[in-house]
């Protein structure tokens, strides 16, 4: 690993219906998702520019990945906080924190997708 990056570079969220959950992040973050298929799972990726700052990633159903709110969280940099927590109620998900200040670190709030998985938002202001 070098010191001019972040260590992550690769995120999977695990999903049930892969339909469903691209519809759900879609009309959440208004962005498209690329399905395809890598052995027995099935994945949508989120856009990404190869060599960014930013971690790649896709939900994916295969196997194994089972949608929780335990384990690791994912935090998706947003610009409005209240603005997206209402977008994912509208889109079939539920806020599971509010929005929060954390100080000279800015915002966060969490929630939980149409999968049942616990994901989060983080904003500076």
């Amino acid at each position: 690993m070098t010191d001019d990056k972040n260590p992550v570079n690769w995120f999977e969220i695990p999903v049930n219906d892969l339909s469903r959950a691209v519809r759900f992040y879609e009309a959440v973050f208004g962005l498209s998702l690329q399905k395809m298929e890598m052995g027995p799972a099935q994945m949508a990726m989120f856009p990404m520019v190869q060599g960014g700052t930013n971690a790649g990633g896709a939900l994916v159903k295969t196997d194994g990945y089972t949608p929780s709110h335990a384990g690791t969280v994912i935090y998706f940099s947003v610009a409005d906080i209240e603005g997206t927590l209402a977008k994912i109620t509208g889109a079939g998900g539920s806020t599971i924190v509010p929005k929060m200040s954390i100080g000279e670190h800015g915002y966060f709030a969490q929630f939980q997708d149409s999968e049942g998985n616990r994901v989060a938002l983080h904003s500076m202001s």
